[in-house]
């Protein structure tokens, strides 16, 4: 049965959306394990990914795959219903307060998955109680919080300041185009990133895996 999914990965990485979601319609159809089809899918992503991040491919490709992931995973989730799916982490996502761009926090939050990780994406225009409720209630290791405008610089410290009188025991992953070491030290932020793959390497670091 497993010859129904050959080449899914490699469908994925060539961004082919009709033979990604042919094959796992025909493994579906087969009888093939869900979960085989989502590690095939997400070992694809992680590919897509490493591209991105050695310049190989670019924004365009990013949102087109994620489409794809999309579409495919609707097909799949039905079918997981019940089935214990192994992450390696919890992480909150979301877009800081007074900011509703998200393009940036979907590319990070697709790439997340894709390498395995439980996303809670919060979306974006997300206050401090948001954050921590989130956080408390999924027992998330790493909070990530995208922001776009310079204007949402002091609030997006706030909200980290929120998050420490919390007391909760989670690293602050802070990303944005304008976002350097000097944001990160004045926000009070563990890491920042400006590349969407910087996300992933983050969680790398946090999870140890």
């Amino acid at each position: 049965m497993a010859n129904q999914i050959d080449g899914l990965k490699d469908a994925l990485v060539g961004l082919d959306m009709n033979k990604v979601l042919d094959k796992v319609k025909a493994g579906l159809d087969a009888g093939v394990d869900p979960m085989d089809m989502v590690k095939d899918l997400q070992a694809g992503m992680v590919e897509i990914g490493d591209r991105f991040a050695r310049g190989e491919y670019f924004l365009s490709e990013l949102i087109m795959s994620g489409e794809i992931m999309k579409q495919a995973m609707a097909l799949l989730e039905p079918k997981l219903a019940g089935v214990d799916q192994e992450y390696k982490g919890n992480i909150v996502i979301g877009t800081v307060q007074g900011d509703i761009h998200d393009l940036g926090k979907n590319i990070v939050a697709m790439l997340l998955k894709g390498a395995g990780y439980n996303v809670i994406d919060l979306g974006v225009d997300v206050p401090a109680e948001k954050f921590i409720d989130a956080v408390k209630e999924n027992q998330a290791p790493l909070l990530a919080m995208s922001v776009l405008l310079t204007g949402c610089q002091d609030p997006m410290r706030d909200i980290i300041k929120a998050v420490r009188d919390a007391g909760l025991d989670v690293k602050v992953l802070i990303g944005g185009n304008y976002v350097d070491e000097k944001v990160k030290e004045y926000c009070g932020a563990d890491y920042f990133g400006t590349t969407a793959d910087d996300g992933v390497k983050v969680a790398k670091e946090v999870f140890g895996a």
